[in-house]
């Protein structure tokens, strides 16, 4: 089936078992793609999720629109979470161990991305933001990686306010907050393709630490207000208190921004046939546990206000990796009006792997010419999306290989009741786990009591390092246990 053949197909699309239906009506059109993918963004730092300090009316709506996943997980650094969205595959599986630095490669090139068949399946698509798969080479550039547009920044970060941004391939100054020159070169992609099906990745920078500065409007929520913040010793309550105020504005400026690319889709006349996916890379820790970021975390001390010096974030010491679920569960909102039950909640166990084998999954149903050979480790949400009870996975696993700012190998297996984390050898083929984590979720939701060697646990902690050794050998792992 040629590229037409596919954008003529939904009359005899097959998405619920005959043809696609929406609303008692036939699609017309191949479904649009909104995926808003944030940065460092906690899934506790989301209205929809419970957290009543922060102001997030269209995230808000989007989950009462939609459905809101509460049990999704990802690799607790940006690049290969970033990776395991596009690919559905792990990290080692597409060469990447830890988020990429300044003289590293990137994403596996043979791998083949979301990106890449979306536009093999005739959708006009973009990237505007954060890219961060790799950029030291051509190979990684995201036009080479099935993005018809790319505007933003190939490495991990970029300014605030004033950005440095690449534009068909030069890098341009501009001026204004970064979200904003983003958002109206997204609204301009929408307008210009709204008569076709499009692909619009829209990565923020926010609110990835610097979290400030931000437009005046997203901080107006917090003047004056007392926020609920977590108690760290040593730690003055003012210095909480401007940290989450800086990191809640960053966000209220992605929700801004949001609304204005929902509000667009309904101008357009194409919102019913746009899924719409908001999404973060990975959790965010700022006090718990006495830590701050993510997977990589470092203490908090008590000097200083915010702890963005080279000193403190690259001493190891003051490192500690982890798996914590506030660094792996993240914000997961998916809306597809006809199609996902409105204020729909899902409670399965849900990895970022799922993503990609979930699109692939809608594009096949729709008869659109789709590479036979595409693997994935995870598997396609389509089902629950549509509000059926049909078996899913009791088990996730998940892996991080943290070689900056400290050296560790970490595998989780994860059950809505228990957690293990092994700290496996750094360096050593036949690994043996140097420490490990275990977890009692129901009784202990904050992970505050490590169970890992106590006797009276003992058949649970056997029964999940199987269950993980079993999964380390069946996806390939070079650190695989028992081997």
């Amino acid at each position: 089936m040629t590229r037409r053949d596919c954008l003529k197909a939904i009359g005899a699309a097959i998405l619920f078992g005959g043809e696609m239906v929406m609303g008692g009506e036939r699609r017309h059109r191949l479904p649009n793609l909104l995926f808003v993918l944030t940065d460092d963004q906690a899934q506790w730092a989301v209205g929809a999720y419970g957290n009543a300090d922060i102001h997030t009316p269209n995230i808000d709506r989007l989950a009462r629109e939609g459905m809101r996943f509460n049990f999704a997980m990802t690799c607790p650094v940006c690049s290969p979470s970033r990776g395991m969205i596009l690919s559905g595959l792990h990290p080692h599986q597409i060469g990447l161990d830890d988020y990429i630095g300044d003289e590293e490669d990137g994403i596996d090139p043979k791998v083949p991305l979301l990106s890449e068949v979306l536009k093999q399946a005739g959708y006009a698509t973009a990237l505007f933001g954060k890219w961060h798969l790799g950029h030291k080479r051509q190979e990684y550039h995201p036009v080479r990686r099935g993005f018809d547009i790319f505007v933003g920044s190939r490495g991990g970060g970029f300014a605030n306010k004033d950005p440095k941004l690449e534009v068909g391939g030069k890098v341009q100054q501009f001026s204004g907050f970064a979200i904003e020159v983003l958002t109206e070169h997204a609204l301009q992609f929408m307008r210009q393709n709204k008569d076709r099906p499009f692909a619009l990745f829209f990565h923020t920078r926010e609110p990835h630490m610097p979290y400030l500065p931000v437009p005046e409007e997203a901080m107006k929520p917090y003047d004056g207000k007392k926020l609920k913040v977590p108690r760290v010793e040593g730690v003055s309550e003012e210095r909480m208190q401007a940290e989450y105020r800086a990191y809640y504005s960053a966000i209220t400026a992605v929700d801004i921004a949001l609304g204005r690319l929902l509000d667009e889709l309904e101008v357009l006349g194409v919102a019913d046939d746009t899924i719409v996916v908001f999404m973060s890379d990975n959790g965010y820790m700022i006090g718990q546990h006495g830590l701050e970021t993510k997977g990589n975390a470092w203490k908090i001390v008590p000097q200083g206000g915010t702890i963005i010096g080279t000193k403190i974030l690259g001493d190891p010491k003051l490192r500690r990796p982890n798996m914590f679920d506030l660094s792996i569960m993240v914000p997961l909102i998916i809306r597809w009006r006809g199609v996902v039950p409105e204020n729909s909640v899902c409670d399965e166990l849900v990895i970022s792997v799922d993503l990609m084998p979930t699109f692939i999954d809608i594009l096949r149903r729709i008869g659109c010419d789709v590479p036979s050979n595409l693997k994935f480790e995870g598997q396609s949400l389509l089902p629950l999306l549509r509000g059926e009870k049909v078996a899913w996975r009791d088990v996730a696993f998940l892996l991080y290989d943290m070689h900056h700012g400290a050296v560790s190998q970490m595998r989780m297996v994860r059950t809505k009741e228990w957690k293990l984390v092994l700290h496996l050898r750094g360096g050593k083929t036949l690994a043996e786990p140097a420490f490990g984590e275990l977890y009692d979720l129901r009784n202990d939701p904050e992970e505050e009591r490590n169970l890992y060697g106590d006797p009276s646990v003992k058949s649970v902690q056997d029964e999940l390092t199987e269950q993980l050794k079993r999964w380390q050998r069946k996806v390939g792992d070079p650190m695989a246990l028992g081997r």
